[in-house]
């Protein structure tokens, strides 16, 4: 018969409650305290610009004079903004090509790493594919115009030496925010191929033994082992990814500046034009507001839907 020895403050506890209440007391407090630093910062730098941002869609404010009460003007002014629309249109189809596209590449890329290879090998590949979300989105973007422009570019200069007529790639409405959703991919894609490496190095190898003595091929490893058991960081992929996309700027800001026209303008460069340019700050904190409730609803909805594909288990 073996017995087991508890810890001495256990002990303690159990002769003296009221001596394990005031400890349990005091690691609360200890507690509360460490967390009080970034909980000051989440008020300061979250919590009041929200509140604040709130107040002003009530408030015509051009930073320079005090402000004065608008009523709801701001607010009714939104629903004859066509100009809005047209740009939330543009947001739109770069969030769901950008969404798309990096989740799928992130995965694919993340699968091919996740094969067996040499350690030299793995590590360049993985370095080489993170690197540019190391680096400042601004200074590579700055870069890709020039890669991209229409006369003196690399990329078209590659494609006139196979024939093709040069495209201009930050002139045109048809081809400026496509150019902005590449250039996206291309920096973001080795964030989320990290995301779901993690989450397909989590996947415990006995399920694929499993499949293979079944006689499962690797597309169906892929489709009945690997998808189901990595949607938990397809979701988060997916949501992070969603919620970035909305809100790029700096990328679109130096490639095409909105243009042309505001072909490429997305809704985070409406909002800067509108609060810094325009210095109407009450109705800015009003488009700010209609993209913090599109992102919310869209949030929302994706957890209401992942119950559907998510598989925690």
């Amino acid at each position: 018969m073996t017995s087991t020895a508890l810890p001495d403050d256990r002990i303690d506890r159990q002769a003296n409650p009221q001596k394990g209440t005031t400890l349990a007391r005091r690691e609360a407090w200890a507690g509360y305290l460490f967390a009080t630093p970034a909980l000051l910062g989440l008020l300061a730098f979250t919590a009041l610009p929200i509140i604040a941002s709130l107040v002003l869609i009530f408030l015509h404010y051009d930073l320079l004079t005090p402000p004065k009460w608008a009523g709801v003007e701001n607010v009714t002014r939104l629903t004859t903004d066509s100009r809005m629309f047209k740009i939330y249109w543009n947001s739109l189809r770069l969030t769901v090509g950008a969404t798309l596209l990096n989740n799928v590449l992130g995965l694919l890329l993340a699968v091919g790493l996740n094969r067996a290879m040499p350690w030299g090998l793995r590590y360049l590949l993985r370095t080489s594919i993170f690197f540019p979300v190391m680096t400042t989105t601004a200074s590579l973007a700055v870069v890709w115009r020039f890669l991209l422009t229409q006369d003196r570019g690399v990329v078209n200069f590659l494609i006139g030496q196979i024939g093709l007529d040069p495209v201009p790639w930050l002139s045109s409405s048809a081809w400026a925010l496509f150019s902005a959703m590449i250039y996206d991919v291309w920096k973001a894609c080795g964030y989320l191929m990290v995301i779901y490496l993690a989450g397909l190095q989590g996947i415990p190898a006995v399920y694929y033994e499993a499949a293979r003595i079944d006689g499962a091929g690797f597309w169906q490893q892929f489709r009945n082992v690997t998808l189901p058991l990595i949607s938990p960081t397809a979701f988060f992929a997916i949501v992070i990814s969603l919620i970035g996309a909305f809100q790029i700027f700096d990328n679109v800001y130096v490639l095409t500046e909105g243009g042309p026209g505001d072909a490429s303008r997305v809704i985070a460069m409406y909002i800067y034009e509108k609060a810094f340019r325009g210095f109407e700050m009450g109705y800015a904190s009003a488009v700010s507001f209609t993209l913090f409730v599109i992102l919310i609803t869209l949030t929302l909805l994706q957890f209401l839907g992942a119950r559907r594909w998510v598989h925690y288990e």
